[in-house]
């Protein structure tokens, strides 16, 4: 029998695999192999099948559509399916987010977000925050601060990235308000000191980091970012490729400071699992953007994904699955930190709604090997969690937002099986 390796032969090895499971098919929050083995995914393939594994209102509109027409480039047509789905964005975003970009990954609108950003203003710098996660394309790469590997030996980057300290007070080993503070005269020591509001051209932010930790932004923080951004006409970009489309159990999570930003970044699971993006912003900052300056041959015209699309806002909206991420985060939270306080090496429990951290650590530091130990007894279990933060010690719960009680309470119990092997 030939070897994992002589099997993926074909694959590129820049791809990393957490396991080398071969799914036959999934459902929900489950995959099965073609011996019939069923594996937990509490992965959501990183938070993209928001609605579930083939949810069946989203298959539906996937094959109707397909039959109908699978291709209509939107600089020679306009879809009717993309117009819909628009449409429904308007009615989840805030009131003056009304006018929509497409396009197919997370990366792609980010960067649609900066070229926005830039044309609009006629400003070139843009600040990011420590621990960032915007993407792999040259311009999101240096916006990256997560992990070195996602930018290593790419340099020399695009230049007019500054970076300011984001508000993670477990790292910091402080209280929230104390962490909002100090980030805030780090934010404003930035703007004296290397890029001027004039020279600044927006802000943009994960509300909750994604790869860097999975870290809430305190509400004050956001709040004070974004007066900040509105005093010195500064653009305020909210990043929700990761933490939108219910995942906090807000449809977007900067809605948790009840606050509004001038661009939304949106991706992963606004299509539960096509590729499709998008951004959204209002229309008077939509209209200065010279047209035909920015586009693409897909966004707006892969059909088949703009339903899915479409499918996918209308199932998290009639099936309460927005409010479900909320009420399953609360258990899966509380159910955490009842094992945390068993187990010292769980530094801290974070999150909000099904987007939730468990920091490991050993000694008061970071402990990379303690965490994948985690991670490979939960998959000898056949529970699928993935890690993250910049030392790799942040175990990370993403489970689709179909997920019910007693699935959470199973996938707590392997947990804490496996936290009492390490």
């Amino acid at each position: 029998m030939s070897t994992i390796q002589e099997q993926l032969k074909h694959l590129s090895p820049v791809w990393t695999h957490l396991t080398y499971i071969r799914p036959e098919h999934a459902e929900g929050i489950y995959l099965y192999d073609a011996n019939g083995d069923r594996y937990t995914d509490f992965t959501s393939g990183i938070g993209v099948t928001s609605t579930g594994h083939c949810h069946p209102k989203v298959i539906s509109a996937i094959q109707e559509q397909a039959e109908k027409m699978i291709f209509g480039q939107i600089n020679i047509v306009i879809p009717p399916v993309t117009v819909a789905l628009a449409d429904a964005l308007a009615e989840i975003t805030p009131p003056a987010i009304d006018t929509f970009f497409f396009s197919n990954s997370g990366a792609e609108a980010v960067e649609a977000s900066i070229k926005l950003a830039r044309s609009v203003t006629g400003k070139r710098n843009i600040i990011v925050f420590q621990g960032s996660f915007h993407g792999r394309t040259a311009q999101t790469m240096a916006m990256t601060t997560s992990k070195y590997i996602y930018r290593h030996l790419y340099q020399p980057l695009p230049s007019g990235i500054f970076v300011s300290p984001y508000p993670y007070a477990f790292y910091y080993g402080w209280d929230e308000e104390e962490t909002t503070e100090f980030c805030l005269k780090q934010l404003d020591f930035l703007l004296h000191g290397q890029t001027p509001p004039d020279e600044t051209a927006a802000v943009i932010i994960e509300p909750v980091l994604g790869e860097g930790g999975y870290v809430p932004a305190p509400e004050g923080f956001l709040q004070e970012l974004r007066e900040i951004c509105t005093r010195e006409d500064i653009l305020f970009i909210a990043d929700e490729v990761q933490s939108g489309m219910g995942r906090t159990g807000k449809f977007f999570a900067f809605e948790h400071a009840g606050i509004e930003p001038d661009i939304i970044v949106m991706a992963k699971g606004l299509g539960s699992g096509l590729p499709i993006s998008g951004i959204g912003s209002r229309w008077e900052l939509m209209e200065k953007w010279e047209t035909g300056s920015h586009g693409g041959t897909y966004g707006g015209g892969s059909l088949v994904a703009s339903a899915a699309a479409l499918a996918t806002v209308k199932v998290l909206r009639e099936e309460g699955l927005v409010e479900n991420a909320w009420k399953m985060g609360e258990r899966l939270l509380s159910g955490l930190r009842r094992i945390q306080a068993k187990y010292p090496i769980i530094g801290d429990v974070r999150g909000r709604g099904l987007m939730i951290a468990t920091e490991i650590c050993s000694d008061g530091k970071p402990s990379k090997p303690l965490t994948k130990a985690i991670q490979q007894s939960c998959f000898s279990r056949k529970l699928l969690l993935l890690t993250c933060g910049t030392y790799e010690n942040v175990v990370r719960w993403i489970p689709p937002l179909v997920v019910n009680a007693e699935q959470i309470d199973e996938a707590l119990s392997i947990f804490e099986k496996a936290l009492s092997e390490v």
